[in-house]
């Protein structure tokens, strides 16, 4: 593996907007919810109550309101559920996003769309072209399949586009309705987990080449990280009835093996060490995970303390969880000039991405 500096001026971001659904449920009602879907399959609820408490999740924000999700049998009606709120909450968050940056649709100049939760074709950033009045020669790519790595690799993506196009703007919107996949008959300990795990919600966020000169964080540089030879590690089986989840034990392992080394390897080249990192950007992919990273970089105390309150309050939103993140963080205006951060986020592949800010 290896990072090198770029020598193309490094893009900023300028804003992260972020949106949830209105429908938000505690975690103890969608315990009781799931006792009564499952108490008629003879499945051990008192293991699926220690799963859901397990996970540190106090509540969720769902896609449509609790009651109508019994009447939602089929992939296609829970699919065409994920377009309608795809769409009307992807234009949420670019609204907001833009406002924030004090821009328009129309100074957009290429969006990068991630979503792991639903398909539509057109996609839906074509769908809010329209909505929003993008230019007509905006560029468009929709990026499925990254799952919760999504986040930081389309950032990171966003900023290579922008280091060949410095006088552009870029948007990176993710969409994960993690709900609308569930799968009711579908009794294994992975689903159990994710239906406890997994909300509902999008992000976007603004970027801009070195030409704007903006204000913001710095993308310097980015790495991804393979690890071969695991794909049932995580990602879906597409079944008749949609999305199964694959979800393996072995994820907080993963981290404890490779992401020290992965992260020296990374910012070696800058002549950066990890104490030299003041603010760490996490995708909340769990309680374990979020263990796996504190002790296997050596953190600081409350180091990762916005990744671990996120999940408290919203779930894993799979791709969208690390712009929460990196959201709640810009808001907070903590970071001083000359301040380092590192990003990072894993997913299916199984793989790795981090992504080096400077303010």
């Amino acid at each position: 593996m290896h990072s090198l500096p770029t020598q193309a001026p490094a893009p900023f971001i300028r804003a992260v907007g972020r949106g949830l659904p209105s429908h938000y449920v505690p975690q103890e009602q969608l315990i009781s919810a799931f006792r009564a879907l499952w108490a008629t399959k003879h499945f051990n609820l008192e293991r699926l109550e220690d799963l859901h408490r397990a996970v540190n999740v106090s509540g969720r924000f769902l896609a449509v309101p609790v009651d109508q999700y019994p009447s939602m049998v089929t992939f296609q009606q829970r699919n065409d559920a994920w377009i309608r709120v795809a769409t009307e909450l992807g234009e949420k968050v670019v609204r907001e996003a833009l406002d924030k940056a004090g821009l328009t649709p129309r100074d957009v100049d290429h969006i990068f769309f991630v979503t792991v939760t639903g398909l539509a074709t057109p996609s839906i950033e074509a769908r809010l072209t329209n909505r929003l009045g993008f230019r007509n020669d905006i560029k468009r790519t929709p990026i499925f399949g990254l799952g919760c790595v999504a986040g930081a690799a389309g950032t990171a993506r966003a900023a290579d586009y922008l280091r060949g196009f410095p006088g552009h703007t870029a948007l990176v919107l993710s969409v994960e309705l993690c709900s609308l996949t569930l799968q009711r008959e579908d009794l294994s300990i992975p689903n159990i987990i994710a239906s406890g795990l997994f909300g509902d919600g999008a992000a976007c966020v603004v970027m801009q080449g070195a030409e704007a000169k903006s204000k913001g964080p710095r993308v310097v540089a980015s790495q991804a990280v393979f690890y071969p030879d695991t794909e049932r590690i995580m990602g879906w089986d597409v079944v008749d009835t949609g999305f199964k989840v694959v979800l393996s034990a072995k994820v907080p392992q993963l981290v404890s093996d490779h992401i020290r080394r992965n992260v020296d390897d990374f910012l070696a080249p800058h002549g950066l060490k990890r104490s030299d990192i003041r603010h760490w950007v996490a995708h909340t992919g769990g309680p374990k995970v979020l263990q796996s990273f504190e002790d296997s970089l050596e953190l600081p105390k409350n180091a990762l303390a916005r990744s671990w309150n996120s999940l408290n309050e919203v779930g894993n939103l799979s791709s969208a969880s690390v712009l929460f993140v990196l959201s709640e963080m810009l808001d907070s205006q903590e970071a001083k000039p000359g301040d380092w951060g590192v990003m990072m986020a894993m997913g299916p592949g199984f793989c790795a991405e981090l992504v080096l800010l400077r303010w």
